[in-house]
């Protein structure tokens, strides 16, 4: 049954579709009718991702990573296991088995070295598109605590090679630990980590990760807060995270980017397991970045 509205009714229904017509040039112009979620007087949005578009991950946002990439890991990344769905980002870990393009008889590296891919999955960043210096950052998702799993959420910045170029790892799993991570250079141009972890069975196993859940990070010109549901998991001045090698430089005081990626196994992700299922999901709901007006 269609309903028509009474003349009253019209003059709401015109005003509400005028607002909706109108709403991404609302937003985009930083006129808001109402203050978004997590906004304050202190900080206002200025940037997001919602992924209500189905279809792959918006190019103006996000890039990809294609191959084996880091840490020793299982996955040969590629673009179609990363899309959207039903108003969420998912990035889908697959067991299938493909010629590894990059297979080299005899090679001693381990890009190069199978000749069979057994995994696939997806990672994608906004290197080269976004990039934020301070600001509170907000994703609310949901992750898969099978064996041998890795999902992370965090950033590096944009100028120097890793570890000096800084590393922030706002939302990391594996081995049941939920990690927060921060890492700058030591002397010898290592990573030096600055690392708290929870227990995933602590908080209540495959129940607490069935669930969606929000990870938070706060960073501003004294420190980096990282947080999940709002319980502080790690907090570190940026006195301290001054890079220790010869350039001295502080790698959180300029821009990073941000990555999303479901890696499996490596140095740290631990064993894939028969009983790991697949496919398996990393699910992004949102992605929000808050910034201070600069004064």
């Amino acid at each position: 049954m269609r309903i028509h509205p009474t003349p009253a009714g019209r003059v709401k229904l015109k005003f509400l579709l005028t607002v909706l017509f109108f709403w991404p040039v609302i937003i985009n112009s930083g006129f808001v009718l109402k203050r978004a979620a997590n906004e304050t007087e202190d900080y206002r949005l200025v940037w997001a991702d919602e992924f209500n578009n189905n279809g792959a991950p918006d190019a103006k946002n996000w890039r990809f990573e294609y191959g084996f990439v880091r840490n020793n890991e299982l996955q040969w990344y590629q673009n179609e296991n990363a899309y959207c769905k039903n108003g969420l980002l998912i990035i889908e870990a697959r067991r299938e088995t493909k010629a590894n393009p990059w297979y080299k008889k005899d090679s001693k590296s381990w890009r190069n070295q199978p000749e069979y891919i057994k995994y696939t999955s997806s990672s994608i960043n906004t290197q080269g598109l976004h990039a934020w210096q301070y600001g509170r950052f907000i994703m609310r998702g949901r992750i898969n605590t099978a064996a041998g799993l890795w999902p992370a959420w965090w950033t590096l910045g944009v100028k120097n090679e890793w570890p000096a170029n800084g590393e922030i790892d706002m939302m990391e799993y594996y081995q049941d630990k939920l990690l927060a991570n921060i890492a700058c250079a030591d002397k010898d141009g290592k990573a030096e980590w600055y690392s708290k972890n929870l227990a995933v069975s602590a908080l209540g196993g495959k129940k607490w990760a069935d669930q969606f859940h929000i990870w938070r990070m706060d960073w501003d010109e004294e420190h980096i807060a990282l947080y999940v549901d709002d319980q502080l998991i790690n907090e570190v001045k940026l006195s301290q995270l001054q890079n220790k090698d010869s350039k001295a430089e502080n790698p959180f005081k300029q821009p990073h980017y941000m990555l999303f990626d479901l890696a499996l196994g490596g140095m740290n992700g631990g064993e894939v397991k028969a009983s790991t299922p697949f496919p398996n999901q990393l699910e992004i709901d949102y992605v929000r970045v808050y910034q201070r007006p600069k004064k």
